[in-house]
């Protein structure tokens, strides 16, 4: 029986977000990989985090993509949809 926790550990990153940061492009191309998949991961990189409060920019990316934020270790990030989310919690 596998579980969330066992399906995070699993996914392997989409998407690195490092020095042009976090454009239109990005925040849509999250938005269809989450409405796809439901339930990615991204890095961010150091050259993107450098000075940034992490929690805020994890919650940011969430809050524009529309997606929920359900676990972060380091600088990746693992988003769910939101429905999904909802039932499950």
């Amino acid at each position: 029986m596998h579980t969330k926790m066992d399906e995070r550990n699993t996914l392997k990153p989409i998407m690195q977000i490092g020095k042009s940061g976090l454009t239109d492009n990005v925040i849509e191309h999250i938005k269809k990989h989450v409405k796809k998949r439901k339930l990615i991961k991204i890095k961010l990189l150091k050259s993107y985090m450098e000075g940034k409060d992490k929690k805020k920019v994890f919650q940011d990316i969430a809050t524009k993509a529309d997606a929920v934020l359900v676990g972060s270790i380091g600088f990746v990030i693992v988003l769910a949809k939101k429905e999904v989310h909802i039932k499950n919690a």
